[in-house]
């Protein structure tokens, strides 16, 4: 077998010779050396400068042997190298270096992926957020166009509602001079209940008997009648002129309710549309096109406006029929309302008498309950008072048995002095008991006082109840008759 580098007469195939040292030298840099190989670096990587390893031990020069004369031949022959070294001869790179490059390899992808995660984080939260704002954006204005059809919803019901009754007032204006001989003869009707709930009113008993709000709210209604009967054939000539500006404000609110029906068509259309809508399209420059003409403020106060002058328009049609003695005014309008105050101050003071009545049934419950309370404590009271006198009987005769004792035994010793204590504290608890029992009894006695006046309270406030609730509010339920008091027969 023959190793690459040397020949069969190499020095290592023979036999071992000794020589004039037993251990290599020491490692000496080897000589730089310029190089014409320019190693392949990767692209984004900085060139490493041109080295040499130096890996292996310079063969030292020639150096005597035992005899001093004579060289060694080592010198004369080539480098003794083994084959497993022989690749290591050639390296270009050493292990730090090697460690360093995959080192730099690593570094450069760690980086070059942080940039691409963020560069790709920051790509998602951006689209994200613009995402979120333009949805924001289309969701505020949806809010918008909703809020903007519930006012026109809004001030459509309030134009329907005034329309409506504007309408209805034109219409009692019409009628009102064939109805105003009916009406002045149906008053006597309410004005003969309302004089006959202050007759029933006069039955009160007692403290009840006030000059209360109901009492004041009949005396107004039975003069308001009478004023009505005075005043019925006055001012029938203005109806026609308070008709024509009744037909004008008629007029203003037929057209603003048309303008708000086409306005709420258009917008619930434009709050209909969504991003999968087929009608959609481009329409460029139309956010710089304003044609509007007004602004909220001006446009509610539009709709207000002929609202406010459709109210004034009635409102004068009821002073008309007010100044004409009709019933459509004075029944309708002030009656009505005199009636509900009247009916509501009746059912405020059956409320509030019910409510008395309710507060005293609840203290004579509680002073029936403390009465019971009472009887319970004093026969409770009676029974511990005679529990009391049998350990009373034991302590005394303890006692009385003690002073029999002969001699110098009659000591005070501890029992006798616990026998004394005894004997006082029980009589003391007696007398603690009695006590209590005397203004437990006494107690009883101003509960049952109380239990008597309670009684008398709550038949008069029953009497009140009865007045009020069973026979004046009974007649005024059929109180006024409405077709009557308009002008039919």
């Amino acid at each position: 077998m023959e190793f690459l580098g040397t020949t069969q007469t190499a020095n290592y195939c023979g036999p071992k010779k000794g020589c004039g040292f037993s251990t290599l030298p020491l490692a000496v840099p080897a000589p730089e050396i310029q190089e014409c190989y320019q190693p392949y670096y990767l692209p984004g990587y900085r060139c490493l400068n041109s080295w040499r390893p130096s890996l292996l031990y310079k063969i030292s020069n020639a150096q005597t042997c035992v005899d001093e004369g004579a060289t060694c031949r080592s010198a004369l022959r080539p480098p003794t190298i083994l084959p497993a070294l022989r690749s290591a001869l050639f390296c270009r790179y050493n292990p730090h270096d090697w460690d360093q490059s995959n080192e730099l390899q690593m570094r450069g992808a760690e980086a070059s992926r942080l940039w691409a995660s963020r560069l790709t984080g920051d790509s998602m939260r951006l689209m994200q957020d613009k995402d979120q704002l333009t949805r924001q954006m289309q969701e505020g204005t949806s809010r918008n166009l909703g809020q903007r059809l519930s006012d026109i919803g809004f001030w459509k019901s309030e134009l329907c509602y005034e329309l409506e009754r504007l309408l209805n007032e034109s219409y009692s204006l019409e009628t009102v001079k064939r109805r105003l001989e009916c009406a002045a003869e149906e008053l006597n009707c309410p004005l003969q209940v309302a004089l006959e709930c202050l007759y029933h009113r006069e039955k009160r008993i007692g403290i009840d008997l006030v000059h209360d709000d109901v009492e004041k709210n009949l005396i107004r209604e039975v003069d308001l009648l009478k004023c009505c009967q005075e005043q019925m054939r006055k001012l029938a000539q203005r109806i026609d002129i308070q008709m024509r500006d009744n037909r004008d404000a008629q007029h203003a609110l037929e057209r603003d309710l048309e303008d708000k029906t086409s306005a709420q068509f258009i917008d619930e259309k434009c709050f209909n549309l969504r991003n999968t809508s087929d009608c959609i399209s481009f329409f460029h420059g139309m956010e710089k096109v304003d044609g509007t003409i007004s602004v909220p403020e001006t446009w509610a106060k539009f709709s207000n406006d002929n609202i406010r002058h459709s109210q004034n328009m009635r409102a004068n049609s009821i002073r008309l029929r007010e100044e004409a003695e009709n019933l459509f005014q004075t029944l309708s309008d002030q009656l009505w309302k005199q009636f509900t105050h009247t009916n509501l101050a009746f059912s405020a003071r059956i409320s509030e008498v019910t409510d008395v009545k309710n507060k005293l049934q609840i203290q004579l419950a509680k002073t029936l309950q403390e009465i019971f309370q009472a009887e319970n404590t004093i026969m409770l009271l009676e029974r511990s008072i005679m529990a009391k006198e049998c350990p009373l009987k034991v302590a005394q005769t303890r006692l009385e048995c003690r002073t029999r004792r002969p001699n110098v035994e009659l000591c005070k010793d501890i029992p006798q002095f616990k026998l004394v204590n005894e004997v006082f504290t029980i009589d003391d608890t007696l007398q603690t008991l009695r006590l209590r029992l005397r203004e437990t009894q006494d107690t009883l006695q101003l509960l049952v006082m109380t239990k008597c006046r309670l009684e008398h309270e709550l038949a008069i406030k029953a009497n009140t109840l009865c007045i009020d609730k069973e026979k004046c509010m009974s007649m005024r339920k059929t109180f006024p008759c409405t077709p009557r008091l308009v002008g039919y027969t």
